[in-house]
């Protein structure tokens, strides 16, 4: 009889813990998604093309992302983007925005068991975040829609801002439990602000 593998999510064992923090502050540990690594000259025509088949434009502004209508395309560099879809299968989605981009001299490539995804919420979220990270997170400065490819407690993350207290941190697979109890850790910092006993 054959073995069956399952996949297990990497903060598996930390979901518990991020989950059981409160007061001001919301940590989840997220679902999968598909995520494809697209690259593609932003002036030509397939940037239109490829804004067609995902239903917006391709940000061009450095360090900005937008919705699709299933997930979210971020900016990572001149003519590279992230595209995430909640809803599609990995290697048919790479195949989808495969067969767009590469008429145009672009690729597409799954990427989607490379990063995991922890989401921050709250009042407390973007202090939280400043503990470990050096950018300016001050909402002027990195508002909704900003991105930034960053450290956080010593960890390479895709950080975005989804809202004034609402962000999500893509974090590579093998570094995922170590920024997860980086934040667990951090978080004490605010324990009496939670209303928690100190």
């Amino acid at each position: 009889m054959a073995d069956t593998l399952y996949r297990t999510h990497p903060l598996e064992n930390r979901r518990a813990a991020l989950a059981g923090l409160s007061g001001g502050l919301t940590v989840l540990a997220e679902d999968p998604v598909a995520a494809v690594n697209l690259r593609i000259d932003p002036d030509g025509p397939g940037a239109a093309a490829l804004g067609r088949t995902l239903g917006t434009a391709l940000p061009v502004e450095p360090n900005t992302w937008t919705h699709t209508c299933e997930g979210q395309l971020i900016w990572l560099g001149p003519d590279e983007w992230l595209v995430t879809s909640s809803t599609a299968q990995p290697l048919e989605f790479e195949q989808e925005l495969g067969w767009v981009v590469s008429a145009f001299d672009g690729a597409a490539i799954d990427v989607s068991a490379q990063r995991t995804s922890i989401r921050l919420r709250g009042p407390l979220a973007r202090e939280l975040l400043s503990l470990g990270c050096s950018l300016d997170l001050r909402p002027s400065a990195f508002p909704a829609g900003a991105c930034a490819q960053t450290q956080v407690g010593h960890t390479g993350v895709l950080l975005l801002a989804l809202g004034a207290e609402d962000f999500r941190l893509f974090v590579r697979q093998s570094f995922a439990a170590y920024l997860a109890d980086w934040v667990l850790d951090a978080a004490e910092e605010f324990r009496d602000q939670r209303g928690e006993p100190t």
